[in-house]
C-alpha cells in the first residue's frame, strides 16, 4: 500500500481528502531514487483549482519524459489541513512520492493570479524552505516562478531564486542540464544561479540592483554581475505541433473546476483589445494543424475516459479551421456521448451556428463580453465589437432557441464618462428589446439577462500600462451607477446584475505595477495570517491596509498615479517582442477613440511578427 504524509486521523479531520493522496489514474510514478532531478511543480491554490490548469499537465508530461527528471505536483492545503500541518509539525508534501518538498532540487511555482501572492509564502513556509531568497543555503530547493504574473516579477523578486519568462517548453530542458552540469563539478547555488541567468527567458533577481528616486519613480536599474544579460527574452513555442502536449493527463479523483479534456487548439491573439494583457504578451498567433487536434482529441477521450472536451485559446472563434474542427469532433466522439465545450467565441453568426451544433440551447447561457457601454468606449478599448454586431448576434441567439445571456463589463476604463457607465444598462435594455420584439410563438416566455462588471487593472506590457486608476469609493459609485439605472431600465424585470467589492482590484492594481518595494508588504500580510486572498472568506483588506502602512508601501503610489510614458517601469527590463512604441501608439490611439484593425486585417507592426525569427500566420508568404 502506498504511503501516505498524512496520517489517517488528519486526513478524517480534512474537508477533502482526496486532495492530498495522489495516485489519480495516468499519474507518473518513478523511483526517486534513479532520478538526477526531482521537481515539485506547485500551483498555489487549492486542488481542484490547480488540477484544471493545462499548463502544468504539459510541463508535468513533458519533464517526466525524461529518465533522469521526476516530476510530482504539490498544491496550497486548504486552511484545514494548513492548521494542523502547523499543529502536528507535518512538512508539505508532493502528492506523487508523499516525499517532504524540502528534498527536492526545484520547486517549481505558476504564478496566475495576483491575489495567489500570500500563498506562495504559505507553500514556502509550510515547507521549511526560507521565504527570502537571501537566506537560502545549499540544501533548500532552487525556487523558481513562471506563468503570467511573472511579466512583472518584481514585486516577489525577494521570494524567488528565479523567474522564467515566457512558455516553458524552450529553455527548461536546457536548465535542468545545467543544474546536472553545476552538481557534477560541485558547484555552488550561486554558481548555477549565474549559469541559469544566461538561459534564454531566465530572470535571477539577485544578479539586478534597482535605484529610486525621491519621488519614488525608478532611477536606474543595473547589473551587479556583468555576466548576466541586460534584457531577459521571452520565450515563444514557433512550431505548434512539434512540441509537447499531454496524451494522458492526469484524471483526478475528485470534480475539479475544469473536469473535462482539454484541446488547445492555438495561441495568441489577433485581437489587439488594449487592456488586455494575454492579447499582447502571448503574440504572435500561432495555431495548431487540423491533423494534430483531431488526433489528439481521440487520444485524450481515449487515454482519460473523459465524457467532456474543450477547445481553449484567447479566442477560439478565431482559430481558422473551427468548422471544421467541431464536424470531426461531432461524427468521431458524439456519438459516444462526449460534449463539446467552446468558451471564448464571439457572437455572430459563425459562432452561434457552430454553438447550436454542440450545445442544449435550453441548457446552456450564451456568453460574451462587450466591456464598455457605448461605442464610444469599445472603440477607445479597441473592443472590434460594434453595437451593430451586438444587437445583430442577439436577435440571431434569440431567433436559434437561447433565452439566457450572460454580459461581462469594466468600469473604470480610461476616458470613462458617466455616459459610459449608464450606457451599461443601456445597451442590456437594448438586447432585451430584440427579444421582446421576436413572437412570442417563436421565443420562450422569459429572457434573463445576467449582467456582471469588473475593475479595470492596467496590467505590464498592454498600451493602458500608463494609465491610472480609480479611488476604492469611485469604483463603487459606478457600480452603483449602473446599478440605479438597470433598475430604472424598461426591462428591468429581464436584467440581474452583479457587482464585487473593489478592494480586490486595488491590491490587484498594486501587485501588477509594483516593483521589488512592495514584496515587504506582501510579506508582512502574510505574517499576519494572510492567505487564500483570492477567496471571498478569507480576504481581510484591513490587514492588507495594515501591511502597506507598515511597511511604507503607498499603494496610490503605484495605482491611482498615472505612469509617465518616459519613466523607468519595473517591468522594462523584459522583452516580450510586442515594442514599447507600439504600446505608446495604442495609448495614444485609444486617447483618440481611434481603432486598429485586428491582425488578419492588416498588420500594424507590433513587433511580435518577427519575434524570435518567427512570422505571424497572417503574414505567411
Amino acid at each position: 500500500m502506498k504511503k501516505l504524509a498524512l496520517p489517517e486521523d488528519i486526513l478524517l479531520r480534512v474537508e477533502k481528502p482526496g486532495r492530498y493522496i495522489g495516485n489519480e489514474f495516468n499519474t507518473v510514478l518513478k523511483n526517486p531514487e534513479e532520478v538526477e532531478i526531482r521537481f515539485a511543480m506547485c500551483f498555489p491554490d487549492i486542488y481542484e483549482i490547480g488540477m484544471s490548469h493545462l499548463g502544468i499537465q504539459i510541463l508535468y508530461d513533458m519533464f517526466n519524459q525524461r529518465e533522469d527528471v521526476y516530476c510530482e505536483r504539490v498544491y496550497s492545503p486548504w486552511t484545514d489541513l494548513d492548521r494542523l500541518m502547523r499543529q502536528n509539525n507535518i512538512p508539505l508534501f508532493a502528492l506523487e512520492s508523499q516525499d517532504p518538498i524540502k528534498d527536492f532540487d526545484f520547486l517549481g511555482i505558476t504564478i496566475q493570479y495576483e491575489m495567489c501572492y500570500t500563498n506562495i509564502l504559505q507553500v514556502l513556509e509550510l515547507s521549511g524552505i526560507p521565504l527570502l531568497s537571501s537566506e537560502r543555503n545549499e540544501d533548500d530547493p532552487i525556487v523558481i516562478g513562471g506563468g503570467p504574473c511573472t511579466y512583472n516579477p518584481e514585486p516577489l523578486a525577494d521570494f524567488f531564486d528565479l523567474f522564467y519568462i515566457g512558455e516553458g517548453e524552450t529553455s527548461y530542458f536546457e536548465l535542468l542540464d545545467a543544474y546536472k552540469e553545476n552538481k557534477a563539478v560541485n558547484g555552488t547555488r550561486k554558481d548555477f544561479l549565474e549559469k541559469a541567468a544566461n538561459i534564454p527567458g531566465i530572470y535571477a533577481p539577485l544578479f539586478y540592483d534597482v535605484e529610486y528616486n525621491p519621488d519614488g519613480t525608478i532611477r536606474s536599474r543595473s547589473k551587479n554581475n556583468p555576466a548576466v544579460p541586460e534584457t531577459i527574452i521571452k520565450q515563444v513555442v514557433l512550431e505548434m505541433d512539434d512540441t509537447y502536449y499531454p496524451e494522458k493527463p492526469i484524471v483526478p479523483h475528485i470534480k475539479v473546476t475544469q473536469d473535462r479534456a482539454v484541446l488547445e487548439v492555438q495561441r495568441g491573439c489577433i485581437r489587439g483589445c488594449r487592456f488586455c494583457q494575454a492579447g499582447m504578451v502571448y503574440r504572435p498567433v500561432r495555431e495548431r494543424s487540423l491533423e494534430f487536434l483531431r488526433e489528439r482529441a481521440k487520444t485524450l477521450i481515449e487515454n482519460t475516459g473523459h465524457d467532456e472536451i474543450s477547445l481553449i485559446s484567447l479566442s477560439t472563434s478565431d482559430y481558422p479551421y473551427l468548422g471544421e474542427l467541431v464536424n470531426f469532433l461531432i461524427e468521431e466522439l458524439g456519438s459516444n456521448g462526449v460534449n463539446i465545450s467552446l468558451p471564448s467565441l464571439r457572437i455572430d453568426s459563425f459562432s452561434l451556428d457552430v454553438m447550436s451544433k454542440v450545445q442544449d440551447v435550453k441548457k446552456t447561457s450564451l456568453t460574451f463580453a462587450p466591456e464598455a457601454g457605448t461605442q464610444r468606449l469599445r472603440d477607445v478599448i479597441n473592443k472590434g465589437l460594434t453595437e451593430e454586431d451586438i444587437l445583430n448576434g442577439s436577435a440571431l441567439a434569440f431567433e436559434g432557441g437561447w433565452d439566457r445571456v450572460k454580459l461581462y463589463f469594466m468600469l473604470g476604463l480610461p476616458t470613462e464618462t458617466e455616459e459610459d457607465i449608464k450606457g451599461i444598462a443601456d445597451i442590456c435594455n437594448a438586447i432585451a428589446n430584440k427579444f421582446y420584439g421576436i413572437p412570442k410563438e417563436q421565443r420562450s416566455n422569459r429572457l434573463q439577462i445576467t449582467a456582471s462588471t469588473s475593475f479595470f487593472v492596467p496590467k505590464p506590457f498592454t498600451p493602458f500600462q500608463w494609465s491610472k486608476m480609480l479611488p476604492l469609493k469611485e469604483y463603487m459609485d459606478r457600480a452603483r451607477t449602473v446599478n440605479h439605472a438597470i433598475k430604472g431600465s424598461h426591462n428591468k424585470k429581464s436584467i440581474k446584475y452583479n457587482w464585487h467589492d473593489a478592494d480586490v482590484t486595488i491590491l490587484e492594481g498594486l501587485f501588477a505595477r509594483g516593483d521589488r518595494r512592495v514584496g515587504k508588504a506582501i510579506l508582512a500580510a502574510y505574517k499576519k495570517g494572510c492567505i487564500f486572498d483570492a477567496w471571498t472568506e478569507n480576504f481581510s483588506f484591513r490587514k492588507w491596509m495594515e501591511a502597506c502602512e507598515e511597511t511604507g508601501v503607498d499603494i496610490d503610489f503605484y495605482t491611482v498615479r498615472g505612469m509617465e510614458t518616459t519613466e523607468i517601469l519595473p517591468w522594462d527590463f523584459i522583452n516580450t517582442g510586442v515594442t514599447k512604441n507600439f504600446l505608446l501608439r495604442e495609448y495614444n490611439n485609444a486617447m483618440n477613440a481611434m481603432v486598429t484593425p485586428n491582425c488578419r486585417e492588416k498588420c500594424e507592426g507590433c513587433g511580435a511578427a518577427a519575434f524570435g525569427g518567427g512570422v505571424c500566420h497572417e503574414n505567411k508568404s
